[in-house]
């Protein structure tokens, strides 16, 4: 049996043995030294400790090994990036030192403003959670019963189309989509055209098809005829950068009441102006005027009746086309604004910015319906399927991302070039004019039409298009978002892709001043 002293040694051994970390220790700052016990005044014996408690933390301050790194570090914090007879250990003490200071100035300044908070009260308070809205104006609301008049019976059409689409087989859905991949592969380059003395940022396809709107650098718009690239108009009226083109719904239709003196397509510039353009002009029809930033994107709505311009001003705004008054303009994101599209029914509309965020705000409301967080860079195209609830995004990362409104979130995404993704369209053509084939499906009640047909699967939607700063075109599918084809020619950055009404051509500009046709074989 083991001695009781040794015993109580050898357990006092064992509490040793386990210790206590000494970062597990409370520190006890509230304290005060007596100038007696000291041997020094108190508040000498003060600055010391406060002296060692900067020293601690200084020295658990992260801070660059890499000499170049500390000295660029310095170079941003406005000091001197060396001193006299300063090494890179004595640097990199410096910049600690520094650091530190910036630590306690910013913790005293959110400490101020804390105490400044707490000495508001409780009405303070309340005013702080109080959401802000600004006031609608009249014009504004008439514009939303509009809107909310001509969407929804767009959406019961389109809910009934997909209903009857829900009754196609999944084999003819696959037949049809293999069909379409085979006859995607036909592309191949058609023409070239210099369409500008500065790199060409934007075209866009006239709803016949016929005719090409391209925007250059320099402020000028020349429309191009299809196939031969012919020069139809050419047209100045931006002092910057032309950044956005769309043409008015049924434009350039034989059916349409759309005559070529009246408003056929809009632009943006870089002057921060919008134009309205008619056929038979050489100067604007009417300019709207209200950006502080450059217009980046111009869409029409699908009525006509309204216009939706996306600035680097940081908004995007709302303008009415028949009296060119601003209906709205609408705040949200925390960067320029850079694209902005109506979904088909109208009643949605899409932005996206330098700020990496895409929102969806519903035009009857005002209000954000779903925000598209996910991209690391810049957002530079946005474009909406035929069914209503799908979105593509195409961002500065190199990515295209789906974002689902029903499942509220992101439902895919493609590596689809190399660099930046400069634009995005997906195909929303006529069904009957297409020079995609036909699959033939189950015999149907009623088409969106009103009359009975036979359901075929939809052309429209199956596949979209992208341009990149890899200097080429791809061609994607829509449903399991493989790459069907590249095409490649242009000698630089691709700025701008679409594709005609019937998916016989695919267009395509950039920095090389050239438009580019692409056709079926």
């Amino acid at each position: 049996m083991m001695h009781p002293a040794r015993q109580a040694y050898v357990e006092e051994a064992e509490e040793m043995d386990t210790g206590i970390n000494l970062a597990d220790l409370p520190v006890d700052r509230d304290y005060v030294i007596p100038s007696s016990a000291a041997g020094i005044p108190a508040e000498k014996a003060s600055a010391i400790i406060s002296q060692f408690e900067r020293k601690r933390r200084a020295a658990a301050m992260a801070v660059p090994t890499d000499d170049t790194r500390v000295r660029a570090r310095l170079r941003e914090l406005g000091e001197p990036i060396t001193l006299f007879g300063e090494g890179p250990a004595d640097r990199r003490d410096r910049l600690r030192e520094l650091l530190t200071d910036i630590a306690e100035k910013q913790e005293a300044a959110a400490a101020e403003d804390i105490e400044m908070a707490e000495a508001g009260g409780e009405e303070d308070e309340g005013e702080q959670q109080e959401e802000f809205y600004t006031e609608g104006s009249d014009e504004l609301l008439k514009a939303r019963k509009a809107i909310a008049r001509f969407s929804l019976p767009r959406a019961k059409a389109r809910v009934a189309r997909q209903r009857e689409e829900s009754t196609i087989p999944l084999r003819t859905h696959i037949k049809h989509r293999k069909a379409i991949k085979e006859k995607l592969h036909n592309f191949d380059l058609y023409g070239s055209q210099i369409a500008g003395d500065r790199p060409v940022s934007i075209c866009r396809f006239a709803p016949d098809g016929q005719t090409i709107a391209t925007g250059n650098w320099g402020g000028g718009i020349r429309l191009l005829g299809v196939p031969n690239l012919e020069e139809k108009l050419s047209v100045k009226g931006h002092t910057d950068r032309v950044g956005g083109l769309s043409w008015f719904p049924g434009a350039t239709l034989p059916e349409s009441n759309v005559s070529e003196s009246a408003v056929n397509f809009v632009s943006g510039g870089g002057e921060g102006n919008v134009c309205l353009w008619s056929l038979d002009k050489d100067q604007p029809l009417a300019t709207l005027e209200g950006h502080s930033g450059r217009v980046c994107r111009t869409e029409f709505h699908p009525s006509g009746k309204y216009i939706a311009s996306a600035s680097y001003d940081t908004t995007w705004r709302l303008w009415d086309v028949e009296t060119t008054a601003e209906l709205q303009l609408q705040e949200g994101h925390s960067r320029e604004v850079y694209t902005v599209a109506f979904n088909n029914d109208g009643s949605l509309l899409a932005s996206g910015g330098l700020d990496s965020i895409g929102r969806v705000w519903d035009l009857r409301t005002g209000r954000t319906v779903m925000i598209l967080e996910g991209h690391i860079r810049e957002i530079f195209g946005l474009d909406w399927g035929v069914d209503g609830y799908r979105v593509l995004s195409g961002s500065g990362d190199g990515w295209v991302k789906c974002w689902d409104l029903r499942q509220v979130k992101n439902t895919g995404g493609i590596g689809a070039h190399k660099s930046v993704v400069s634009d995005v369209r997906w195909y929303k053509g006529s069904e009957s004019a297409s020079f995609l084939p036909t699959t033939e499906g189950q015999p149907g009640r009623m088409d969106v039409d009103g009359a009975t047909a036979p359901v075929q699967p939809r052309k429209s939607g199956t596949f979209f298009v992208s341009s990149g700063f890899d200097k080429n075109v791809n061609i994607f599918s829509a449903d399991d978002w493989s790459l069907i084809k590249t095409l490649s020619g242009h000698s630089g950055n691709v700025l701008s892709a679409d594709i005609s009404n019937n998916a016989q051509w695919i267009a395509s500009c950039g920095h090389d001043r050239t438009v580019k046709l692409w056709g079926i074989e």
